[in-house]
């Protein structure tokens, strides 16, 4: 099968994908997203989100990841005109972190109507790295330093796996790898938006940390408060987890496409300053040493 056939099967499952949710795919947009990293995609964990609340209304957004980790993924939206070149450090930032750090991975998110938003640098799973050393590139957001000690004292510091650069909103999220139990539970979850300056946690997101494997940080450029807490749940069926699932997102479970043997889904709860929302991470194209990488045993 020729690349482009395989290009075109693949623009047909967004676009399946993208209309469960109620979004309309845009060809302009999303084919070129496509062909730039074509020659990256054959063995690449394809994912699919869907999400409630108001800053995702009208989007569905597409996450290829274990895309080789000598590809600077901005760059390549750069050459291919896929995002505008920026003073902003926003746009500095993945140049820094993979000429400093060892990088085992990279990956990319798109929206089907807002087209090329985020990358993603993944850190090796025996590697993760201090947050302390990551505060110190030049472009990162000053709030990263200034939050040290709050990640500290939840014992995060040492522990991330994962960085994310959003361009369109300028903001960064900071994954952390073999978080302490203690995190998850109720009174770690209430506690840790407390410190943030979050509002309390709903009973839902804490039953969701019972069974949750993941928490990231969001910090942008503008503040240094953190912006966002998110606290992630991996499971093969979203309907057994604690938590009640919005109608959106059940119908997109039961039907979303998939083209491994085992369906994958990551849940997510996410406290901001205006509240919470839902969002729901299908994979379509699933590796098992994905797993690895996101639950990140304790001897990492």
């Amino acid at each position: 099968m020729s690349q482009n056939t395989e290009l075109e099967a693949l623009y047909s499952v967004i676009e399946e994908s993208a209309r469960l949710a109620g979004v309309a795919t845009s060809r302009d947009t999303v084919w070129p997203i496509l062909t730039a990293y074509g020659d990256t995609l054959a063995k690449a964990v394809i994912a699919f989100r869907v999400a409630t609340g108001e800053r995702n209304a009208g989007e569905f957004d597409c996450r290829f990841t274990l895309l080789p980790k000598e590809l600077d993924p901005y760059a390549a939206a750069l050459s291919h005109g896929l995002a505008a070149k920026t003073d902003h450090p926003v746009g500095s930032l993945i140049a820094e972190l993979h000429r400093d750090f060892p990088i085992d991975s990279t990956g990319i998110d798109f929206g089907v109507v807002g087209g090329f938003a985020k990358t993603w640098s993944f850190f090796p799973i025996d590697d993760l790295q201090p947050l302390s050393k990551l505060a110190q590139l030049p472009s990162m957001p000053p709030g990263v330093a200034a939050n040290l000690d709050f990640f500290t004292r939840y014992d995060l510091a040492d522990r991330v796996s994962l960085v994310g650069i959003d361009y369109p909103h300028k903001s960064l999220n900071l994954y952390f790898g073999a978080a302490p139990a203690d995190v998850f539970s109720a009174q770690g979850i209430t506690s840790i938006l407390r410190d943030a300056r979050l509002p309390e946690p709903s009973e839902r997101l804490l039953q969701l940390g019972a069974q949750a494997f993941g928490i990231y940080a969001t910090l942008s450029w503008e503040s240094e408060r953190v912006e966002r807490i998110t606290i992630a749940a991996m499971t093969s069926d979203p309907t057994t987890l604690p938590v009640r699932i919005e109608p959106k997102i059940e119908h997109f479970v039961k039907n979303a496409p998939y083209s491994t043997d085992d369906r994958q889904f990551v849940y997510a709860i996410t406290a901001t300053p205006k509240g919470e929302y839902h969002k729901l991470q299908s994979y379509y194209a699933w590796q098992s040493r994905v797993e690895n990488i996101l639950l990140v045993s304790d001897n990492g």
